[in-house]
C-alpha cells in the first residue's frame, strides 16, 4: 500500500521530526497545600466576583428558560408539531416548559460554598495532592473574558465531575455549567445539589423526540450565544473504565459548535483537560463491571455507604488544563458557509458533510490533546512491568525493569511524574504500597493478589485473579495510549516476518484498523501514525529505516519483545474471539448473546490452562472486538424489531484469523486445543 488514506507516499515524511521531540510542560501547583494551612469554612465563604464573558452580569435560570421557549427555533418546532398532531401550541409549550424544568441548571452560590467546603474535606482526606498547571489556569482566565469556551475534560471518575467547578471557584474563574446523565435525578438531596452547583440533566437518548431535541439544543446553543457561562461535558459520553480514552460521542459538540456554523458568535474556545488519576476511587467497581457484575444504580444510600473510603489513600490527581482550540483558527479556509448561509437561522437543517467531517475531526483532536497531558506516575509502568511477568517478581529485578521502562517512556514523550526527591527503590516501594489492594510485597517479591492461590483453578479463583488482571490492566492501558503507534509498527514488522515497508506499513494499517476501537486514531492519517511509529523506534535505536526497509537493531529484539507483549492481551483476545465465532456460533445472535457466550468459553479456557488471557473476560473487549469484526466484515450487522442480531461470515474470519494466527507462534496452542 503506497498510500495512507492516501494523503502521503511511503519515504516522504508527513510532518516535521519537531513535532515528536519533548515539549517542555507548565509546572503544576498543588491547591491542596493551601486547604491543609487555612480554614475551609473560609476558603468556601470567600468573597467571589468571577470575571465572565465580556463583562457581562449573570443570568437567572428562569430568564434563560424563558428565552429558549420563546426563541424562533423552539417556537419553529412547537408550530411543526402542532399542526401534525393536532395539539394546540399551548399544551406543546406546557410540555417543552416541563421539559426545561427537567433539565435546566439552577446555579445557587450556597450549593456552591457548601461543595467547595464538603470537597475539600473529602480531597484532603483522599488524596495527598490537587495539582494544576497554573499557565493553563491563566490561558483559560484570559480565554472565558474574549469568547465563549467549552470545556472538555477526559472522563475516569465521578470525581471528574465537580473537580473543574472545584477549581475554577479556587481561582476566581467563572464556573461551568456541566451536562449530567438523568441518572443523578434518582438521587435524593445529591440530585438538587447538583443542579444548584450547575449541573443540567440530558436524556441518555432523545433523538426520536422532536421536542426534547429542539429544547435540549437550543438551552445549551443559548448558553453558547450568551456567554453566560462555560460549558461543561464529556466527549467520551461516559467514564472509561479501562482507562483507554473512549472513541467520542458527536452530538453535544455539533450543538455547541453550530452557533459558530451559524454566525451567531465570532468564535468559541473548546478547552482540553487532562485530569490523570494515581489511583481511582472505582477500579474494583469498573472490574467487577468489565466482568458482568451489574453497575450499581445511583443514589444517595450508596454515596453515604462509600464513605468509608474516607479511611483510605489515593495518592495524588494531576489536571492539566490544554491551551485553549479556537474554532474559527482551525475552520478557516475548510469550512462551506454557504448552506448555513442560505437557510434561515431558526429552521433545523442537517449539517454539511464537511462539516460532519469537521465536527469528527475536531472531537479526535481533542481527545488526542487529552491523551498527550495525561500524567502518568510510577505505578503505570509497574503494573505494565508486572502484567509480563506474572505471577510475581523479585523487587529488584522490578526497580531494574521499570527504570528501563522509564527511559523509554519519557524517550517516546510521555508525560511522566516521578518523584525527583525519592530514589528509585522508595519511589517503587510507596507505589506498591499505595496500591496494596491489587499488589503485595512478599518475601522480597511483588505479587500480583489472588494469583497462584491454588494449582487447580475453579471459577471463582478465575474470576478474583481476573479481577487483579483488570484492575492492573487499566494502569497500563495508560501507558499504551502513548505507547500505541510505535507498538503496533514493532508488532507489524513481526508479524509480516518480512523487511520491506510497504509490507509492514500494509500490516500496520490492518491493526490500527483492527484496534480503532480500543484507541484513538485521528482519521485518515494512517501513514503520519506509522511515521510517527517509526521514528520513536529509530530514535531509540530499535529499528533502522531506508527508503524500502525496516529491520531490528541488535538492541531493538528486546524492547520489540516488550511492545508486542504489551499488545499481547488484545491480539489474543481478539484471537479468542475469532476462535468463538468460528467454532460455537452456528445462527444469528444478538450482543447479549455473545458476551454471555464469550464469557463462558473464556472461563472453560482459563480453567483448563489453555490460555492465560484473563483480559478476554473484559466486556469492553468483546464489545470492541464484535464491533472490529462488524467494520472488517467478518460479522453482519443486521437492525430487526428489538435490536440488532449479528452473523458471522466464515470465509472473511478464516482469512482474519490467519493474520492473527501468525503473530506469536505460541497462541497456536490455544486454537489447537479447542
Amino acid at each position: 500500500m503506497a498510500t495512507a488514506a492516501g494523503r502521503s507516499r511511503l519515504g516522504a515524511p508527513m510532518y516535521s521530526q519537531k513535532e515528536l521531540t519533548s515539549k517542555k510542560r507548565d509546572e503544576f501547583e498543588d491547591i491542596l497545600e493551601e486547604r491543609r494551612q487555612s480554614s475551609d469554612l473560609r476558603y468556601a465563604m470567600k468573597c467571589y466576583t468571577p470575571v465572565i464573558y465580556k463583562g457581562l452580569s449573570a443570568c437567572k435560570p428562569s430568564a434563560i428558560k424563558n428565552s429558549v421557549v420563546q426563541s424562533e427555533q423552539v417556537q419553529y418546532v412547537i408550530k411543526q408539531l402542532s399542526k401534525e398532531m393536532g395539539e394546540s401550541t399551548d399544551i406543546i409549550q406546557e410540555e417543552a416548559i416541563e421539559i426545561l424544568d427537567e433539565m435546566g441548571h439552577n446555579l445557587h452560590i450556597g450549593a456552591i460554598r457548601f461543595f467547595a467546603f464538603s470537597l475539600s474535606k473529602i480531597f484532603k482526606r483522599l488524596f495527598q495532592r490537587v495539582c494544576v498547571n497554573e499557565e493553563g489556569i491563566q490561558k483559560l482566565q484570559q480565554a472565558i473574558q474574549e469568547h465563549p469556551v467549552v470545556l472538555l475534560p477526559s472522563h475516569r471518575s465521578y470525581i471528574d465531575f465537580l473537580m473543574l467547578s472545584y477549581l475554577l471557584y479556587t481561582y476566581d474563574l467563572a464556573l461551568p455549567v456541566i451536562a449530567a446523565g438523568m441518572d443523578f435525578l434518582g438521587m435524593k438531596i445529591v440530585g438538587e445539589l447538583l443542579r444548584r452547583s450547575g449541573a443540567f440533566f440530558m436524556r441518555r437518548t432523545f433523538s426520536g423526540n422532536r421536542l426534547y431535541w429542539a429544547v435540549f439544543a437550543e438551552y445549551v446553543k443559548t448558553m453558547i450565544r450568551n456567554g453566560y457561562a462555560p460549558i461543561e461535558f464529556f466527549l467520551e459520553g461516559t467514564r472509561s473504565r479501562t482507562a483507554k480514552t473512549l472513541t467520542p460521542k458527536f452530538g453535544l459538540l455539533s450543538i455547541v459548535m453550530e452557533p459558530f456554523f451559524k454566525r451567531e458568535v465570532f468564535d468559541t474556545y473548546l478547552v482540553p483537560v487532562s485530569i490523570s488519576y494515581d489511583r481511582t476511587l472505582e477500579e474494583s467497581l469498573y472490574a467487577y463491571e468489565l466482568l458482568g457484575v451489574p453497575k450499581p444504580k445511583e443514589s444517595t444510600s450508596g454515596l453515604l455507604k462509600a464513605r468509608k473510603i474516607l479511611s483510605d489513600n489515593f495518592g495524588s490527581i494531576h489536571v492539566y488544563f490544554g491551551q485553549p482550540v479556537s474554532l474559527r483558527t482551525l475552520a478557516s479556509g475548510r469550512i462551506n458557509w454557504c448552506p448555513h448561509n442560505l437557510v434561515p437561522r431558526h429552521l433545523p437543517q442537517r449539517l454539511s458533510e464537511d462539516i460532519q467531517e469537521f465536527v469528527t475531526d475536531i472531537a479526535y483532536k481533542i481527545e488526542l490533546l487529552q491523551i498527550e497531558n495525561m500524567v502518568l506516575s510510577p505505578w503505570v509502568l509497574i503494573a505494565s512491568v508486572l502484567l509480563q511477568n506474572l505471577p510475581a517478581i523479585d523487587f529488584e529485578l522490578l526497580v531494574e525493569k521499570t527504570l528501563w521502562l522509564k527511559g523509554l517512556t519519557q524517550a517516546f514523550g510521555g508525560f511522566l511524574e516521578w518523584p525527583d526527591n525519592l530514589c528509585a527503590n522508595k519511589a517503587i516501594t510507596s507505589s506498591v504500597a499505595l496500591h496494596s489492594n491489587i499488589v503485595s510485597l512478599v518475601n522480597g517479591q511483588v505479587v500480583l493478589n489472588d494469583m497462584g492461590m491454588e494449582a487447580a483453578a475453579t471459577e471463582e479463583l478465575v474470576f478474583k485473579q481476573a479481577l487483579s488482571i483488570l484492575m492492573c490492566g487499566a494502569y497500563r492501558n495508560q501507558l499504551l495510549n502513548v505507547f500505541v503507534r510505535p507498538s503496533l509498527v514493532a508488532v507489524a514488522l513481526q508479524m509480516t516476518q518480512s523487511f520491506r515497508k510497504e509490507e509492514i506499513y500494509s500490516c500496520f494499517n490492518f491493526l490500527r484498523d483492527i484496534f480503532s476501537d480500543e484507541f484513538i486514531f485521528f482519521p485518515g492519517i494512517a501513514l503520519k501514525d506509522f511515521e510517527e511509529g517509526c521514528f520513536l523506534l529509530t530514535k531509540c535505536d530499535v529499528i533502522q529505516v531506508t527508503p524500502q526497509e525496516i529491520f531490528f537493531t541488535e538492541k531493538g529484539n528486546s524492547v520489540a519483545a516488550f511492545l508486542a507483549a504489551l499488545f499481547r492481551p488484545f491480539m489474543e483476545g481478539y484471537q479468542i474471539i475469532g476462535r468463538y465465532l468460528s467454532k460455537e456460533i452456528k445462527e444469528a445472535f444478538t450482543e447479549k448473546q455473545f458476551i454471555l457466550g464469550i464469557r463462558n468459553f473464556a472461563f472453560q479456557l482459563l480453567e483448563t490452562g489453555s490460555t492465560p488471557c484473563y483480559e478476554v473476560l473484559s466486556s469492553d473487549l468483546q464489545k470492541n472486538a464484535l464491533a472490529a469484526f462488524v467494520r472488517l466484515d467478518v460479522v453482519k450487522k443486521m437492525k430487526t424489531t428489538n435490536g440488532f442480531t449479528y452473523t458471522v461470515n466464515k470465509e472473511a474470519l478464516s482469512k482474519t484469523a490467519e493474520m492473527f494466527d501468525s503473530q506469536i507462534p505460541i497462541r497456536k496452542l490455544v486454537t489447537s486445543r479447542l
